[in-house]
């Protein structure tokens, strides 16, 4: 048998999730808004507020293998953070930052231009005159709850907007907010 792969490139606000089981009533839109396959399961996890791809699968060994850390598979972001981070906020994340969970395992970080192809997010994120954003690439082999966020923040840069661009082999590439494919 051959094991059914989905690419979804997740919006912003969506569950990473088929049904929301919220509070009574809630309207928060889910993975069955855009995908119509039957008998795959998100292979780990992408907050409500995060952006891009979404790894689903059939394959409970491909999904472990995605999802836990302890394979190391690398996902790499794409992070509007708020400030331009100087060269020591990088070494820091690169070192692994200290969080309240213990230290970060190193990470892969550069500076990187705005993506080209870059969909508008609904709502926009907040522009203020004052304070630049920059744009970081940010390579992780864990998946800690909300980690780079946490990450950017404790070298003072908040992440702004936060894209999962590729998840070992697999990226966004091709795929519009909102649209997947089957590999």
């Amino acid at each position: 048998m051959n094991a059914k792969v989905i690419l979804f490139n997740k919006p912003f606000n969506v569950l990473s999730q088929f049904t929301d089981a919220g509070s009574v009533g809630s309207s928060r839109k889910t993975l069955s808004e855009f995908i119509d396959v039957k008998g795959v399961y998100a292979a780990g996890r992408l907050d409500k507020d995060s952006e891009g791809l979404l790894v689903l699968t059939d394959d409970g060994r491909l999904q472990a293998k995605i999802s836990n850390p302890r394979h190391k598979m690398a996902k790499t972001y794409w992070v509007q953070v708020e400030g331009v981070p100087e060269d020591a906020a990088l070494q820091s994340l690169r070192d692994g930052v200290v969080l309240k969970d213990g230290k970060t395992r190193p990470a892969k970080v550069k500076r990187m231009e705005e993506p080209k192809a870059l969909w508008p997010r609904d709502p926009p994120v907040r522009f203020r005159k004052t304070v630049p954003d920059s744009w970081l690439m940010i390579t992780i082999t864990e998946g800690r709850n909300r980690q780079v966020r946490r990450m950017t923040a404790a070298v003072g840069h908040p992440t702004l907007r936060l894209i999962r661009y590729r998840i070992g082999s697999w990226t966004i590439d091709g795929l519009d907010s909102g649209e997947w494919r089957q590999v």
